[in-house]
């Protein structure tokens, strides 16, 4: 588990760092025409220790995102205290699927039948359904993580009527460093293929998408839920591998 003393330097950064972002985000909603209320800032906090989550749940931070169970458990543990929701957005790993399963509110990140059908069979029969969402390789990378968009369809409707989860949207990871214009034709193909799914029978309500680099042009194509962390945190003090 990542541990840190008390740090105010750092609760002053993450505490400029969201009041910014919070100008940021009802600026794009305005753009928009959506309201401030329609979007959801995930703060990632990996890399990041429990002072740091602390401090952004002090300036009203309800959503936290990690990639890494074996970083995240311990964290979230020592913060169980905070009235948080947890997401799990990392690359989805078959034999860490039960610790996801007992330890998360959302998962983000299945792409494949067999991961959708682990996570509702471990997810405990006292907790709430697992909100999940599916993650699509919308720009068509070659070895990259999530299903296609042609075999979404066939995906949602295999994880909606699993036990213990409830499909909630479609989630995507950009490539970096792409325009404006090239972020918004990816994002805008993610909402019209909810939107297709939707026609045929699945009732999504969110999509996962946008980043710190990328965040505002996200909320102009419709996301739900953004995905922010070096915006608020600033660069990652740790890493921690699986």
């Amino acid at each position: 588990m990542l541990i840190a003393p008390h740090n105010s330097a750092v609760d002053t950064l993450i505490s400029g760092n969201l009041q910014q972002l919070r100008v940021q985000v009802a600026e794009a909603a305005g753009a928009a025409h959506r309201t401030v209320e329609s979007i959801t800032v995930i703060a990632v906090s990996k890399g990041h220790d429990a002072a740091s989550v602390r401090a952004a749940a002090a300036m009203g931070a309800l959503h936290f995102g990690e990639s890494y169970a074996q970083e995240a458990i311990p964290k979230r543990e020592s913060l169980r205290d905070l009235k948080a929701t947890w997401h799990f957005i990392g690359r989805l790993q078959a034999n860490k699927t039960r610790s996801i399963a007992e330890s998360f509110d959302w998962v983000h990140g299945i792409d494949r039948l067999k991961i959708a059908q682990r996570l509702s069979a471990q997810r405990p029969h006292h907790a709430p359904a697992l909100q999940a969402c599916l993650q699509i390789n919308i720009a068509g990378e070659s070895g990259k993580a999530g299903v296609e968009p042609e075999a979404a369809g066939e995906l949602a409707r295999a994880v909606a009527v699993l036990p213990r989860l409830r499909l909630r949207g479609l989630m995507c990871i950009l490539p970096a460093d792409l325009s404006s214009e090239n972020n918004r034709r990816h994002f805008a193909a993610l909402r019209r293929l909810r939107e297709q799914l939707n026609a045929q029978g699945a009732t999504l309500d969110t999509l996962s998408m946008g980043m710190s680099a990328d965040f505002r042009d996200a909320i102009l194509e419709g996301a739900t839920l953004i995905r922010v962390g070096t915006a608020i945190f600033g660069p990652r003090t740790a890493t921690s591998h699986e």
